[in-house]
C-alpha cells in the first residue's frame, strides 16, 4: 500500500516535513560523498554580502545555480560546493558609518581605525542566519558550515600572493591619473564599479560661457569690440580649473558680430543656440585658432589656489603668480559637433581626456576641489560641495557678463554604486593593474566561454573587454585586504610582499601583532628595512578593491598556493559553471576573468548563465524607497519554494528581465504543481483501492495505443530535458515538462479514467497502472533538480514504499535514461492531431451552447490529405469518446467550413476545420439525461463523504420522462456510480436527498450506502 494522498495539499507544509527529513538524514552530504570517485564537476559560488536581507533576486541566482548542480550530481558527477561570503568593502563600512552617525573619513580617523574595523568585522554576518535560512528553505544545496570568508587571514594571504605574482610581471604601477572618485566615500572606483552606478535621468546645469580673447592678431580677429570664445559645459564647478579651450582643427568656425561683442563658435552648431542679434561676419578653420590665448575665468593665484604645469616627462611643477596669465586654445580630435559649441572647456584636474591633453600640450593644472568634493581656496563659493557651488559660480559669471545662456539638461551621469553620491573625475595618484597589457588575451579567452544567453559574449562582456582600461585596484579606505606594498620613507623604493612568511623574513622586520590579523591598523604597524638604502619600509595605507577579493575566490578559498596546491592545479582551477546577475559582467565575472588571465593565462569559468534583473509586477526596478520590494519569505510561506522555483525557471528565459508577480506564482502553483499533484493523488487513490503493486522488473509491453503514446512522449521528454539542461537551458527543459504534465493529466488520465474505475482487474487495467506509475516515478527524477520537494514526496511514496532497498532520496538516485525504442513519432503526430480536433470540437460545442455531457450524432473534420484521413481513422475512438459523438467523418476543409447552415456548429483554425452536428434526437436527449444524472450522483457521493470504492443504492422520483431515460440507461448509471440498485421512490432513511432541475424537468434523487 502507498501512503494515502489527499487531492488538497499545503505545499509549504509538505516542504517543511521534507526539509526535516533531509537534515536528519544528511541527504545533501550523502549526495556529494556518493560520487567522490567519479569525474568532478567544478562549480564556483559567487560570494554575496551578508550585511543585508536577501531579496527575491538572490533567490533567482541561487535556484539557477542549484538546478544545474543537482542535474550534474544526478548524472553521476562529483560536485562539492562551498558557500562563500564577501565580507570586505564599502557596503560594510557605510553600514557602520550610518550606525555611528558619521558622514566622512575624518570622523572615522578620529574615532579610530581599530575600533571602526572591529565593528565592521562584527557586522558582516548580521544577516547570515537570514541568508542561511533562506538558502536551506529554497533547497539550494551548498556547504554553509565550511563557507569561505574573504576576511579570513588565509584568504587575505592568498590575495597577497596573487598581487605579488602580478607585481613580479611588472603589471602593477602607481600613476597620477584621472580616476572616478567618490567624495562621500573618499576613494577611487574601478571602471567596472563605475559601470554599475550610472543614472540616465540626471538633471544638471547647461551653460554657455564666454572666454575673452587677449591676442586677437594671431587669428586676424577684429579689434573694434571684445571677442569671446563660446564654450558649453554641464559642470560649472570645473570652470575655476579651466586652463585651455579645444577646437576641432579641420572643422569650420564662424565669427558672429553683436552690438557689443563678437562670438566665436563652430559654424555647424551656431544654429542650435539662440543668438538673436548676432550676424555672421567671417569663417575660418579650427586650426587657425590654435595658440590664440584668452583670459582665465578665475585666476587661481587670486583665490589662493596653486597652479601647476605639466612638464615634458608628465610631472607637475608649481608656477609663480603671473598678472598677465592667459590660457591657450589647443586642437583635439576628441572635439565633436554633436552638441555644445564645438569649443570644449579643458580642466586637466577633472577629466581623463582633459588630463591627457594637459600632458600633451604642457598645460597648466589647477585643482581647486578637495577629495571630499568641496571647493578650496578663497572663491566666493569656497567650502561648498561642487554641485552646491554650481549656481553660485553661474551667478558670479553672470554678474561679470560671461554667462551667455543657462538652463538644464537631463543626461547620464555616474554615481557611486554604494552610497549614491555623484562621482567626480579627479586627477590623483592611485595604484593600477595594467590590464590593458593583456587585453588581447582577455578577448581571446572570452571566445572560449559559453555564455547563456549567447549575445553576452560579443555584447555586454565582449564590449567591456574591447574598451578595457587599467584596473584602479586601490581604495583609500579601512575595512579590506591591506595592500601588501611597502615603501621606503628614505629612498622611495617599493616592495610587494606575497605572504606572511616572506614578510617575517624581511631584514629589520617588526610590528606584527599576535594573534595574527591581516587588517588595518595592525598591518600599518609592520615595518622592515629597505634592501636598497636601509631606510624604514612602511606599508602604503590603501586597501584592495573588494572585487579583487571576490575575483580571487577560486584559489583564495583554498589558501592556495600555501595549501591545496595539487587540488587546485589539477582539479578545481577552472569552473565548469557559474551563474550570477547581468550586472556581474563588469563585476565578479570580469574580476574572475582578469585575475585568472593575469595569474594563469587561462579562463577561469567555462559556462556562465547570466541572469537579467528581477522587476516588480509593473516592470519597475525593486527598491525600498518605492516600497515595491518582494521579500522571499512571504511568498514561500504562502506558495512554497517549489512554486517559486518553477516560476523563476519557466516564466521567462534567464536573459530576459522578469516581472515578479506573486499572482503568477499562484497561477504556476495551480496550473502545474496542482495538476501534477492531482494526477499523483488520483493514481494513489485507485492503486490503493485495487491493491496495485508495481513489479520489480520491467513492465510488460503495453497493448493500448494510449499507453504506448504516453510512454513515447515520456521517453522523448527525457531526451529533451537532458539535452536542455546539458545546454544550460532550464527554461526550455521546464516548459517541456510542463507540456508533458498537461498532456498526462488532460489527455492520458482523462481518456484512461474508465480503465481505473472498472471493477475487474484485467490486463488493460494493470497496463494503465503500470504506465501511470512509470510516468510518475520518472517525473519524480526529472523534476528533482527543478522542484526538489515535490519530487522527493513522489519518490518516497511511489518508490521507497514499494522498494525499500532503493536510494533513500530521489536526490541520491540517477537521472532518467530514455528508452529510445519506445519513441513513436507517428503516435505523437496522431495524438497531437486528435487533441487539436478535440479542442476545436469542444469549441464548436461551446459556440452552439451544447454541454459535452450531451451526446451528439456526428463530427466532421476537414482534412487536407490522405495522411490526415488515415491518422484520424487511427485515433477515431479517442476523438469520439472525448467529444461524446457517435460518428466521425472527414471531408475537404472547404466543405466542412460551409456546413454552418445545416444544423452544424463550425470552428476553424488556420487550415483546420471541425463541425459538430447540433440536431439532438429523442434518443440522444435521453442519453444526455442519463449522463447528467450520473454527474449529479457523483457530486452527491462526494457531498456524502463516501469513499471512492463505496457501493450505493440510488432512489429517484420524477415524471415519466425521467423514468424512461433512467430505465434505458440503468446499466450505464450503475457502472458509473457504483450503484447496486436504482429504484423509483425516495425513502426517508437515505443518507442524502437532493432536488435537481435537468432539461427543464424536476428530479428528486436520494443515495444510501449499500450494506
Amino acid at each position: 500500500m502507498f501512503k494515502p494522498v489527499f487531492s488538497r495539499v499545503s505545499f509549504p507544509q509538505m516542504e517543511e516535513g521534507i526539509l526535516s527529513f533531509w537534515k536528519e538524514n544528511k541527504i545533501f552530504e550523502k549526495s556529494v560523498e556518493a560520487h567522490q570517485e567519479n569525474q568532478r564537476f567544478v562549480f564556483y559560488e559567487g560570494p554575496p554580502f551578508a550585511n543585508g536581507s536577501p531579496g527575491i533576486h538572490h533567490v533567482l541566482a541561487r535556484v539557477y545555480k542549484d538546478i544545474i548542480v543537482r542535474y550534474k550530481v544526478m548524472k553521476g558527477y562529483y560536485v562539492p560546493r562551498i558557500a562563500g561570503w564577501d565580507t570586505h568593502g564599502l557596503p560594510v563600512e557605510l553600514e557602520i558609518e550610518k550606525q555611528l552617525g558619521f558622514s566622512g573619513k575624518d570622523q572615522i580617523e578620529k574615532f579610530g581605525v581599530e575600533e571602526f574595523n572591529k565593528r565592521c568585522r562584527e557586522s558582516v554576518f548580521k544577516y547570515v542566519k537570514e541568508w542561511n535560512n533562506l538558502t536551506e528553505r529554497i533547497a539550494y544545496w551548498v556547504d554553509l558550515e565550511n563557507a569561505y570568508k574573504t576576511m579570513d587571514n588565509t584568504y587575505v594571504e592568498s590575495v597577497w600572493w596573487a598581487l605579488k605574482q602580478i607585481w613580479d610581471k611588472g603589471l602593477v604601477y602607481q600613476g597620477y591619473r584621472v580616476t572616478p572618485h567618490c567624495p562621500r566615500c573618499g576613494t577611487s572606483l574601478s571602471s567596472h564599479e563605475v559601470s554599475q552606478g550610472y543614472k540616465d535621468d540626471t538633471v544638471d546645469p547647461s551653460v554657455y560661457i564666454k572666454f575673452k580673447v587677449v591676442d586677437k592678431s594671431k587669428a586676424d580677429l577684429p579689434s573694434d569690440m571684445p571677442v569671446f570664445l563660446l564654450a558649453w559645459t554641464t559642470t560649472p564647478w570645473t570652470l575655476p580649473g579651466n586652463t585651455a579651450l579645444a577646437v576641432a582643427p579641420d572643422a569650420e568656425y564662424v565669427l558672429l558680430k553683436g552690438d557689443l561683442e563678437y562670438l566665436v563658435l563652430a559654424a555647424r552648431l551656431s544654429g542650435s543656440i539662440n543668438l538673436d542679434g548676432y550676424r555672421e561676419v567671417k569663417k575660418f578653420l579650427g586650426k587657425d585658432l590654435v595658440n590664440v590665448s584668452y583670459e582665465p575665468l578665475f585666476d587661481p593665484h587670486t583665490f589662493a589656489v596653486e597652479r601647476l604645469r605639466f612638464q615634458s616627462d608628465g610631472a607637475l611643477e608649481a608656477q609663480k603668480a603671473d598678472k598677465n596669465l592667459a590660457y591657450p586654445i589647443i586642437s583635439g580630435d576628441f572635439v565633436t559637433m554633436d552638441e555644445g559649441t564645438g569649443i570644449v572647456h579643458i580642466a586637466p584636474a577633472f577629466g581623463e581626456v582633459d588630463f591627457d591633453a594637459g600632458k600633451e600640450w604642457g598645460l597648466d593644472f589647477v585643482q581647486q576641489v578637495d577629495l571630499q568634493g568641496k571647493i578650496t581656496g578663497s572663491y566666493p563659493f569656497s567650502g561648498k560641495f561642487v554641485k552646491d557651488a554650481d549656481p553660485l559660480i553661474m551667478e558670479d559669471l553672470k554678474e561679470r557678463g560671461l554667462l551667455l545662456q543657462s538652463g538644464t539638461v537631463t543626461h547620464t551621469y555616474p554615481f557611486c554604486w554604494r552610497c549614491d553620491a555623484p562621482l567626480l573625475y579627479y586627477a590623483k595618484t592611485t595604484w593600477y593593474i595594467k590590464t590593458t597589457a593583456i587585453k588581447d588575451k582577455l578577448i581571446a579567452g572570452n571566445q572560449e566561454i559559453n555564455w547563456y544567453p549567447g549575445h553576452i559574449k560579443k555584447g555586454r562582456f565582449g564590449n567591456w573587454l574591447e574598451n578595457n582600461v587599467d584596473w584602479a585596484f586601490a581604495r583609500e579606505r579601512y575595512w579590506g585586504s591591506p595592500l601588501p606594498i611597502w615603501r621606503c620613507v628614505k629612498c622611495g623604493a617599493s616592495e610587494c610582499v606575497g605572504s606572511v612568511e616572506e614578510l617575517k623574513k624581511k631584514p629589520g622586520f617588526k610590528g606584527l601583532r599576535e594573534p595574527l590579523d591581516l587588517h588595518r591598523p595592525y598591518m600599518d604597524q609592520v615595518t622592515f628595512s629597505c634592501g636598497k638604502c636601509g631606510g624604514a619600509m612602511e606599508r602604503t595605507p590603501e586597501i584592495m578593491d573588494c572585487w579583487f577579493d571576490s575575483g580571487s575566490m577560486p584559489f583564495a578559498q583554498l589558501h592556495y598556493p600555501f595549501e591545496n596546491k595539487t587540488l587546485f592545479d589539477s582539479e578545481t582551477g577552472q569552473a565548469d559553471f557559474i551563474s550570477e546577475a547581468i550586472d556581474q559582467t563588469r563585476g565578479w565575472f570580469y574580476s574572475l576573468h582578469a585575475i585568472s588571465t593575469l595569474l594563469f593565462d587561462r579562463i577561469t569559468f567555462k559556462n556562465c548563465i547570466c541572469l537579467e534583473l528581477v522587476l516588480d509586477a509593473k516592470g519597475e526596478k525593486m527598491s525600498k524607497s518605492r516600497n515595491n520590494v518582494i521579500w522571499p519569505d512571504e511568498v514561500i510561506k504562502k506558495y512554497g519554494a517549489d512554486a517559486v522555483r518553477w516560476y523563476l525557471y519557466t516564466a521567462s528565459a534567464p536573459g530576459v528581465p522578469r516581472q515578479f508577480d506573486t499572482k503568477q506564482v499562484d497561477e504556476v502553483s495551480r496550473r502545474f504543481l496542482s495538476t501534477l499533484w492531482n494526477v499523483y493523488s488520483f493514481f494513489i487513490m485507485y492503486a490503493n483501492i485495487d491493491k496495485y503493486k508495481p513489479a520489480a522488473g520491467p513492465f510488460p509491453p503495453p497493448r493500448a495505443e494510449l499507453d504506448k503514446w504516453v510512454l513515447s512522449e515520456l521517453n522523448q521528454l527525457i531526451i529533451d530535458v537532458d539535452d536542455a539542461l546539458a545546454d544550460y537551458s532550464p527554461t526550455e527543459a521546464g516548459r517541456k515538462i510542463e507540456n508533458f504534465v498537461d498532456g498526462l493529466s488532460n489527455w492520458y488520465v482523462r481518456r484512461s479514467r474508465r480503465r481505473f474505475w472498472k471493477s475487474e482487474n484485467d490486463d488493460d487495467k494493470l497496463s494503465a497502472y503500470n504506465t501511470l506509475y512509470y510516468c510518475l516515478e520518472t517525473l519524480s527524477r526529472l523534476l528533482a533538480p527543478f522542484t526538489p520537494f515535490i519530487a522527493e514526496e513522489l519518490y518516497r511514496n511511489l518508490v521507497l514504499s514499494v522498494f525499500p532497498d532503493s536510494p533513500e532520496s530521489v536526490h541520491l538516485s540517477g537521472f532518467p535514461t530514455a528508452e529510445e525504442s519506445k519513441i513513436d513519432k507517428q503516435l505523437t503526430d496522431d495524438n497531437r492531431l486528435a487533441m487539436k480536433v478535440c479542442s476545436m470540437g469542444r469549441a464548436a460545442r461551446s459556440k452552439a451552447g451544447v454541454k459535452v455531457r450531451q451526446p451528439l450524432e456526428t463530427v466532421y473534420v476537414g482534412v487536407a490529405s490522405d495522411h490526415e484521413t488515415r491518422a484520424l481513422e487511427r485515433v477515431a475512438p479517442l476523438v469520439l469518446e472525448e467529444l461524446n459523438v457517435k460518428e466521425l467523418k472527414t471531408d475537404t476543409v472547404e466543405k466542412v467550413s460551409g456546413m454552418e447552415v445545416a444544423n452544424f456548429s463550425v470552428v476553424s483554425e488556420g487550415n483546420s476545420c471541425v463541425a459538430v452536428s447540433t440536431y439532438i434526437t429523442v434518443e440522444l436527449q435521453a442519453e444526455g439525461i442519463a449522463r447528467e444524472v450520473v454527474h449529479r450522483l457523483q457530486t452527491m457521493r462526494r457531498s456524502a463523504n463516501y469513499e471512492i470504492a463505496d457501493r450505493i443504492r440510488v432512489y429517484y422520483e420524477g415524471d415519466a420522462y425521467f423514468v424512461q431515460a433512467l430505465s434505458a440507461f440503468a446499466d450505464y448509471i450503475r457502472q458509473e456510480t457504483l450503484s447496486d440498485v436504482i429504484e423509483e421512490g425516495v425513502p426517508d432513511d437515505v443518507d442524502l436527498k437532493e432536488e435537481h432541475k435537468i432539461s427543464g424537468y424536476h428530479l428528486l434523487l436520494g443515495i444510501k450506502k449499500a450494506a
